[in-house]
């Protein structure tokens, strides 16, 4: 089995997606902070062509999607409605070994979940296939909140697209804002089957590989700035980085506002081209943030 995949039982934070309105500018803004960055990829379902294309960023565990509306379909005409409240990360995706099995979980616990939707999309390196099972539009009110159960791992991670510059590895963790902390954590625990605990001003959701921090938009504002969008919304995510220090210089660099929060620890607020913010740290200060 891939070390992508988790194993039965298991239950990861497999990526998260900035919606953003063109392409070329996110890769532009990315490979500026030392990305590779995928080529552009367009999505299909089952039932035809989505309307919407992505470029990605493939880390040793999780990844970085980015995700823009190319043509007139309903699915697109979603997107650009979900980028007038705001630009950045909108969808926050776990990883599962068992995609039929998240599906009837969810509807027996009241999450309605839509038809299994079979996506594809072509890649340089082979046609990438997935199982995703999003539940109803309203059930997750702070974005896209899905499982997926990755088909052909080895096209998406493939070694070409595994390089970088900057010594970002993984996808840390994912920031919820939230009106109730405490009713979202509970519900997002319900959704993907974990538990929550107090992590100071935050609740805290750990899974198998990655997390989830559920706080208020005022706490999340103390953390990252004032561009954090109201609730409910997703913030943006952390990066574990083998030298913060190193990619903040880069960040600064590429023109992001990025404050130190404690030693090897800063958060960067990114350009238009992208939205959001991202803590970045290593494993031993993301901890400590925890």
């Amino acid at each position: 089995m891939s070390a992508h995949i988790p194993r039965p039982g298991e239950l990861v934070l497999d990526h998260v997606s900035h919606f953003v309105p063109d392409l070329g500018a996110a890769a532009r803004a990315l490979r500026a902070l030392g990305f590779v960055v995928t080529p552009e990829s367009a999505q299909r379902t089952q039932d035809g062509p989505a309307g919407t294309s992505n470029v990605c960023v493939m880390l040793q565990a999780g990844y970085l999607e980015f995700l823009a509306p190319t043509a007139d379909t309903p699915n697109a005409a979603r997107l650009r409605a979900t980028m007038q409240r705001y630009r950045g990360v909108h969808l926050a995706c776990f990883g599962t070994p068992a995609a039929e099995e998240e599906h009837a979980r969810l509807a027996a616990h009241g999450f309605a979940p839509q038809p299994l939707v079979a996506l594809e999309r072509e890649t340089e390196t082979g046609r990438a296939r997935f199982k995703v099972v999003r539940p109803a539009p309203d059930a997750m009110p702070e974005g896209r909140v899905q499982f997926v159960e990755h088909l052909t791992p080895e096209v998406i991670w493939h070694a070409r697209w595994m390089g970088r510059e900057n010594g970002a590895c993984a996808l840390a963790c994912v920031f919820v804002v939230a009106g109730d902390p405490a009713e979202a954590a509970a519900r997002w625990a319900e959704f993907a089957a974990l538990l929550p605990r107090r992590a100071r001003r935050f609740v805290h959701l750990p899974a198998d590989r990655g997390h989830v921090l559920v706080g208020a938009r005022a706490e999340w504002q103390a953390l990252l700035g004032e561009a954090v969008p109201p609730a409910p919304a997703l913030a943006g995510c952390a990066l574990e980085c083998r030298d913060p220090d190193a990619l903040a210089r880069r960040a600064e660099r590429a023109g992001c506002a990025v404050r130190l929060l404690r030693r090897d620890l800063y958060a960067v607020t990114l350009p238009p081209a992208l939205g959001g913010a991202w803590v970045i740290g290593t494993r031993e200060s993301l901890a400590m943030e925890g």
